[in-house]
């Protein structure tokens, strides 16, 4: 696959797939650093439903963590080329993939490999619906479509206060029970209930990502709920979110839902604390760009931990 820049764009140095700065430009407009809301839901979902059914496909594992990073990446892309059009993006901003503004990759390519990539996860989702249910192809679509309106479309999600709630909702919890579902072919309370964290650590990277464009955001008209909040609420906002991650999945353990095992994820803590101290008292987004990586490495940290201890639930379980 090549990429087609604008080689007209002053300053900017052309590549091409063949070459290193190609791959990277692709690597870049994936934004990996948020690849995690997409991935680690997947994992935790699959853990816990080889926990509740002692079977794994792993086909249809690899399908779903392929098809989630896709989306993900898709959202992405969408972000950056409607971000653009609309002028929000340009060669000064703080923490955008920059393909468009400072690669000279033509807006259209971007917006096709978006498409490429929504098209490549729909083929994996007749594979999942094939195997589990053709409800999911219905489900799936939603999730495409929240991708895609999420910055595309006339009133775009990311414009109001209700991105982290969207964010939370399709890549935490929706992640997590899909993924539990194509394993078991049905939901519990349960998995809703462990689902929460994934909810609350995704709308929380989206926190972050808000917090630092707060005053960019505000002058192009959005409504963030980090804007409505103010930069001093919005912090102690994300770090309640934290707070009570650790605190729902201590009572679930407390209440039985998940074993001991679980509270592992309390390792975590340091690196969501030292997250949220990024943000205190900081003015430039340049400054806070240290407090994202932290929030989006807690996400991953706490699931990875949370996989670890459902997969050592079993493990215990396999020796009563």
């Amino acid at each position: 696959m090549s990429l087609e820049l604008n080689q007209s764009t002053p300053g900017i140095k052309v590549y091409t797939s063949r070459k290193t700065g190609g791959r990277n430009i692709l690597w870049r407009l994936f934004r990996p650093h948020t690849l995690t809301a997409s991935f680690v839901p997947v994992l935790i979902g699959s853990a816990l439903a080889y926990l509740d059914s002692a079977r794994l496909h792993l086909l249809l594992l690899g399908a779903m963590l392929t098809a989630s990073v896709l989306i993900q990446a898709a959202t992405n892309m969408f972000n950056e080329y409607y971000d653009f059009k609309r002028g929000l993006d340009t060669a000064e901003s703080v923490g955008i993939a920059g393909a468009i503004t400072n690669d000279g990759v033509k807006a259209n390519t971007v917006l096709y490999l978006a498409l490429a990539c929504l098209a490549i996860a729909a083929l994996l989702g007749v594979y999942i619906c094939i195997s589990s249910s053709w409800w999911l192809a219905l489900i799936g679509a939603v999730c495409m479509a929240v991708g895609y309106l999420y910055t595309g479309g006339p009133y775009p999600i990311a414009y109001t206060f209700l991105g982290e709630l969207f964010a939370g909702t399709f890549m935490g919890t929706g992640i997590v029970l899909l993924s539990y579902f194509i394993q078991t072919g049905t939901v519990t309370l349960n998995s809703f209930l462990i689902s929460v964290p994934s909810f609350l650590l995704t709308g929380a990277i989206l926190m972050s990502n808000n917090i630092r464009d707060l005053d960019g955001d505000q002058k192009n008209g959005r409504h963030t709920l980090a804007i409505l909040l103010g930069h001093e609420r919005a912090v102690k906002f994300l770090g309640g979110m934290f707070i009570f991650t650790y605190l729902w999945t201590t009572g679930l353990v407390l209440f039985q839902v998940m074993t001991l095992w679980s509270l592992l994820v309390l390792l975590s803590i340091p690196k969501a604390s030292k997250a949220v101290r990024s943000f205190k008292g900081k003015t430039l987004p340049i400054e806070m760009m240290p407090g994202m990586k932290d929030v989006a490495l807690t996400n991953t940290i706490f699931g990875l931990l949370l996989t670890t201890g459902l997969v050592l639930s079993i493990i215990s379980k396999s020796f009563r």
